[in-house]
Formats: C-alpha cells, sequence, structure tokens
C-alpha cells in the first residue's frame, strides 16, 4: 500500500505536467479531451494507445487439504503500459508491458511450530507481456506477440526460479455498452535454477464487462491458471467474479479504479487461491511523443 499512496501524491505532478506535442502525429483525442466513459472503454484494450500506470492489489486466501487453516497471500503488480503507434498512417500499435510483482506470502518449506508457516516479503518473478496488433478503437480488437518470465525473486517462495516464455494472443469486442472477450499466455521454461522443477504454465483471463455511462462499468475479469506439470485433476484454477470500475477525472489526470471479488470454483486440492480481492488503481499519463 505505500506505493499506492506514493503514486496519490505523485499524480498532481503528472495532471500539471507540460508536454511538447508535434500536431501532426497525433491522430486521436488527447485524453484530457476525451470522456470518462470513452477512457474506461480504450483502457479495456491491452493495445489502447493511451500510456498509463496501473496498480494491481491481489489479496489472496489460499486453503486446502496440505493446510490445518486458510493462510493469505498478498501481491501488488505494478504495470506500466507505453504503447507505440507505427505504419504510414500509425495503424499498427505495439506494446511491450512488464510487471513488477511485490509478494508477501507463506513459504510452505518452512512450518513456524504453530501449525502455520514462515513468511517471505519481496520481490517475485517479473513477467513481460509484448502484443501487436492494428490500431482499433471498436469493434474487433485483436494483437498477437510473445510474453515471458524472469527469475527476479528475492526468496525461492517468491518465485518459480525459471526463464520462461511463450506465445500470448489478446482477442476482444468492445463495443459502446459491452466489452467481451479472451487473453491467453503460455509460459515453458527453458533455463534457470536447475534444483527448480520446469515448468508449463497457461493463464487465460476472460473479460465480460456491461459500460454505464459516467465513467462506470460492471463485469469481471478473472485469470484461469493450468499448470500442465501438475497431477491430472490439480491443473485448474477457474475463478469467477464480479466487479465495479470507476473512472474519474482528478486534476486533469483521468483515473481509472476497479474492486473486484473473486471465488475459485474449480480449484486444487491441496493448496488453492479459494479468494481473491482485486483492487485496481490505473491514472493515465501523457504521451510525451503523441500517438
Amino acid at each position: 500500500m505505500k506505493y499506492l499512496l506514493l503514486l496519490l501524491l505523485l499524480l498532481p505532478a503528472l495532471a500539471k505536467a507540460s508536454v511538447s506535442v508535434d500536431e501532426d502525429n497525433v491522430d486521436e483525442a488527447e485524453p484530457a479531451e476525451m470522456s470518462v466513459d470513452e477512457i474506461s472503454r480504450q483502457l479495456e484494450n491491452p493495445l489502447s494507445t493511451l500510456w498509463s500506470l496501473t496498480l494491481q492489489e491481489n489479496y489472496t486466501v489460499l486453503e486446502g487439504d496440505a493446510l490445518d487453516s486458510s493462510e493469505w497471500k498478498n501481491t501488488l503488480f505494478f504495470q506500466p503500459a507505453f504503447p507505440v503507434s507505427r505504419g504510414p498512417n500509425k495503424d499498427r500499435v505495439f506494446i511491450a508491458r512488464p510487471v513488477f510483482p511485490h509478494v508477501s506470502s507463506p513459504d510452505f518449506l518452512q512450518p513456524d511450530g504453530k501449525g502455520g508457516f514462515e513468511r517471505e516479503s519481496g520481490l517475485g518473478d517479473i513477467q513481460l507481456l509484448t502484443l501487436a496488433g492494428p490500431n482499433t478503437l471498436n469493434g474487433l480488437v485483436w494483437g498477437v506477440g510473445a510474453t515471458f518470465k524472469f527469475p527476479t525473486a528475492s526468496e525461492d517462495a517468491l518465485g518459480q526460479g525459471k526463464y520462461q516464455a511463450g506465445p500470448a494472443i489478446m482477442i476482444l469486442n468492445i463495443g459502446e455498452k459491452w466489452t467481451s472477450g479472451v487473453v491467453l499466455q503460455h509460459w515453458w521454461s527453458f533455463a534457470g535454477d536447475t534444483d527448480r522443477a520446469s515448468t508449463s504454465q497457461t493463464d487465460f483471463q476472460y473479460i465480460f464487462r456491461r459500460s454505464i455511462p459516467g465513467g462506470w462499468s460492471i463485469g469481471l475479469g478473472p485469470t484461469v491458471t493450468i499448470d500442465w506439470k501438475a497431477e491430472s485433476g490439480e491443473r485448474v484454477t477457474f475463478p469467477i467474479g464480479l466487479g465495479i470500475t470507476k473512472t474519474v477525472k482528478w486534476g486533469g489526470t483521468p483515473i481509472k479504479m476497479r474492486l473486484e471479488p473473486q471465488y475459485s470454483v474449480v480449484k486444487p486440492d491441496d493448496v488453492a487461491a479459494t479468494w481473491n480481492i482485486r483492487l485496481q488503481f490505473t491514472p493515465v499519463i501523457p504521451n510525451p511523443f503523441g500517438r
């Protein structure tokens, strides 16, 4: 939460930032000129041309047969998005979006002698999602690319210890009222700590949201995880949820906020995420290069 507070303190300075923009290179309205409804819809698109900084807080309750009682895990993701428009008419968009996680988690290899486990906190494995596709604001929106994970965790319990890579694909339908679609990523390990297990994992985010005038939306966007290295019947964690989103302008800076509780209807028996509370905070920042 201290990172969230720091960003809140910096927002007024970001809102007043003076940015030099070449008018010939701007092919759409600046964020300050857009309605909160349009900004909210564009930020649903991973290939949006808007520059943004996302803080996503995930509070997760862990349960399972291997635990005497429930445990909790907290992950704070920092996800900057700096897309680049390309092509003769800027009709293509490329984005390389890193994800920096700060994790607080039980270490299941270190019992605390009280029926629980010692905790570890620090940097997790950094991810990088790359996508490229048409510069499309409405209708069918798609992108393809590659996704990576790096063994940057400060403690073994906070990461997988492997270099990982694989394909990524995004398909969305963005309408005036409804946004629906999927973002799929898969990773295979190819290097790293030889004492750590190899990995093959799929993340599948499904999105279904209804826009409401005034910068509101309601819907869901959980991420299904599949661990292909786990035993059959223990591979899938499938959450469902229902969240609410509000986009506002604070001092000229558009900010999108979301709260979404999620519950896993399918999960492994031993240890799994049962509940997850997701809090998201996304300010839109000026693009110094235009679009």
